[in-house]
């Protein structure tokens, strides 16, 4: 098996990127890597790239194209695991304390979706138990009873090797 950048360890740095210098520094180096699949630039922009093509395919997006902060704003609160609902333990940007998504942090907050489809807890939730990573309407909140019921979903599932 090749070896990837995005592993558990990447996956750990982003999760406790607030918390220490080292888990800021691991990630850092990681983003800024050259891609060795492509061989044109980063692992960041590759990340990028998968998330768009993932999760903001009706954001008329050129396909290729990395996402932006505006991208990963908008389609982050369509990310859930397991199940749609109001339960915030099942809403992805909740679970995981973003609040705020700007352009300070939006190629963080994908990369931690990409690397827990890879290689973190969603992944072997995923394989041992089921649970995977579902797209639903924008801001369901703001939906109806009726159009909670009509909602389309899809399943996202990760073990893709990036980096």
């Amino acid at each position: 098996m090749p070896h990837t950048l995005i592993d558990r360890a990447f996956y750990e740095a982003i999760v406790h990127f607030d918390e220490s210098e080292e888990a800021q520094d691991y990630y850092y180096k990681i983003m800024n890597t050259p891609s060795g699949k492509t061989g044109r630039g980063t692992v960041r922009d590759q990340i990028l790239r998968a998330y768009a093509m993932l999760f903001c395919e009706d954001m008329d997006a050129a396909p290729g194209q990395p996402a932006g902060p505006d991208e990963v704003e908008a389609t982050a609160d369509r990310l859930h695991i397991g199940a749609m609902g109001y339960d915030p333990r099942h809403w992805y940007r909740m679970q995981h304390h973003f609040p705020v998504i700007d352009e300070d942090n939006y190629d963080r907050f994908a990369a931690l979706v990409i690397a827990d489809l890879n290689a973190g807890p969603l992944r072997d939730a995923a394989v041992n138990g089921g649970d995977m990573l579902l797209v639903g309407e924008l801001n369901p909140l703001g939906m109806t009873r009726a159009q909670r019921r009509r909602q389309h979903v899809r399943v996202v599932q990760g073990g893709g090797d990036l980096g």
